[in-house]
């Protein structure tokens, strides 16, 4: 039943998505006005597959002061005409509330211990400061918590998205316990020993969080085996394992786990890279390349966990030890600034523009600039890119999935060579056509993409058709219908 304090809205929803960001953000003009842009990726991708008549609804958090004062203004949800048909319910969490959990703790410290970031000999720290910032976290993953049990039609399917929420299913667990709860995590899971920097109690409170749900999904088996480990670790829980299936049994209840490998969108992306605004942009790029010269592609943010700076180095070691490359390639690096309020942040983006610099001065000529380095965001000069590479360098020191290495080759106007990291989620999907790599070793790495630069154009077109079927086998719309499915069949038993 649903629990007596909990009023749920006029039209509860039989399914309801949350996560940090929402498919529409709000742009504040200077006459007080609001323009809505509509957001990308993924989620918005799946969501819309269900169908407008499916009733879900999306709960998010406001980002900006345009975002909030579109929340103030729409009262409960916001006005349809500005996303797309889709019900969206956006939270006006404070500002301070929200910028402390979503900087302080959810991407310097969480982000940094799954993607096993810290330079362990001066952090982390947990100090008091820290246990306020946890605090802060807290009261944002409650907003979500009581807006979704709000929302959430009775025994309604909730799924819940990535490591800003990961304390969510145990709340909405304790305020409807009729709901079928799922969460999924976008990034890795750290393994045990390192999961462990975290203090005892919230390393126990964020797995117990997500043990509240009836399922807890991953982009890869390997990220489920780790979030298994941590719990049979940290908590003394019991791992269950029959066939492939997994679960964790913890304090009196039964969490299944699963894999859901998130794929690229292969007609969108193969539509949208030949529109005209793509080919003017290619046509710039090659101009700036020069005729017949080759091309070593990457497109990230300057995230820390991309590895650009060790990208830019195994570059620079192609050219050193290898040159009959030099005049003849150019790495096309488009490196979009991320999280530029994080001090670490932008001294990491100025270390690639540092770089990029120190590689064209060292080797380039009155007619070759070795690295044309583009730090303004533009998706389509992103499609025009991977349409014309002929390798693509993939190397983070981890990540979830990553969506660029499985989108390249679905674009590639003539085969590209992928050099990509064995620590990329992508890996698992797409290595056996990939030159997999080290991402910390650099001269590795530049013989991959000297190995990339030689390939036979037949097996270089030969691979990238396979690693486009590899890379297009769960679209969105799929990826997220078969959550829905896995945890309806998760729950089935249950009595509501």
């Amino acid at each position: 039943m649903v629990a007596e304090h909990v009023h749920t809205t006029p039209h509860a929803a039989p399914i309801v998505v949350a996560s940090n960001r929402g498919p529409v953000s709000y742009r504040l003009a200077e006459d007080g006005g609001l323009t809505a842009g509509r957001g990308g990726g993924g989620l918005v991708s799946g969501l819309s597959a269900i169908g407008p008549e499916a009733g879900a609804v999306w709960v998010c958090a406001a980002l900006g002061e345009g975002d909030r004062l579109a929340a103030r203004r729409a009262g409960r949800r916001l006005d349809p005409a500005d996303t797309g048909g889709q019900r969206v319910r956006m939270l006006d969490i404070p500002a301070e509330t929200f910028a402390t959990a979503y900087n302080g703790v959810a991407n310097s410290v969480l982000w940094f211990i799954h993607h096993l970031l810290y330079q362990t000999p001066l952090e982390p720290a947990f100090d008091a400061g820290f246990r306020e910032q946890w605090a802060a976290y807290e009261t944002y993953n409650a907003a979500f918590a009581d807006a979704l049990a709000e929302e959430a039609a009775e025994g309604a399917a909730v799924l819940v998205q990535d490591y800003h929420l990961t304390l969510v299913p145990a709340l909405l667990r304790d305020r409807r316990p009729d709901l079928r709860i799922g969460h999924f995590s976008h990034t890795p899971w750290a393994p045990p020993d390192y999961y462990r920097m975290l203090p005892d109690d919230i390393a126990a409170q964020v797995l117990r969080g997500v043990l509240g749900g009836d399922r807890a999904a991953f982009l890869t088996r390997r990220w489920a085996e780790a979030f298994a480990a941590c719990c049979a670790d940290v908590l003394g829980a019991e791992v269950l394992r029959s066939g492939d299936r997994l679960a964790v049994r913890s304090e009196g209840r039964t969490t299944a786990l699963g894999v859901h490998g998130l794929g690229a969108d292969g007609a969108f992306l193969r539509e949208r890279a030949h529109r005209p605004d793509v080919e003017e942009r290619m046509a710039a790029l090659r101009r700036q390349v020069g005729p017949d010269r080759r091309t070593i592609v990457r497109v990230d943010r300057t995230e820390l966990s991309k590895n650009i700076v060790r990208g830019l180095h195994a570059f620079a070691a192609l050219l050193e030890e290898h040159p009959q490359w030099r005049g003849k390639v150019v790495h096309i690096a488009f490196a979009y600034p991320s999280r530029q309020d994080l001090a670490v942040y932008r001294d990491y983006t100025a270390e690639v523009e540092r770089l990029a610099g120190e590689i064209n001065a060292a080797w380039g000529t009155a007619d070759w600039t070795p690295v044309a380095l583009h730090v303004k965001d533009d998706f389509a000069r992103s499609l025009a890119a991977y349409r014309m590479a002929d390798v693509a360098l993939v190397n983070p020191i981890r990540d979830g999935m990553n969506l660029v290495a499985k989108e390249v080759p679905v674009v590639s106007d003539h085969g590209c060579a992928l050099v990509l990291s064995r620590e990329a989620g992508a890996a698992a999907e797409l290595g056996e056509d990939a030159l997999l790599v080290n991402p910390y070793d650099v001269v590795a790495t530049a013989r991959a993409l000297h190995e990339a630069l030689l390939m036979d154009p037949v097996q270089r077109a030969e691979r990238t058709e396979r690693l486009a079927a590899a890379a297009t086998a769960l679209p969105p719309a799929r990826w997220f219908l078969d959550q829905l499915d896995a945890l309806e069949e998760a729950t089935a038993g249950r009595t509501r």
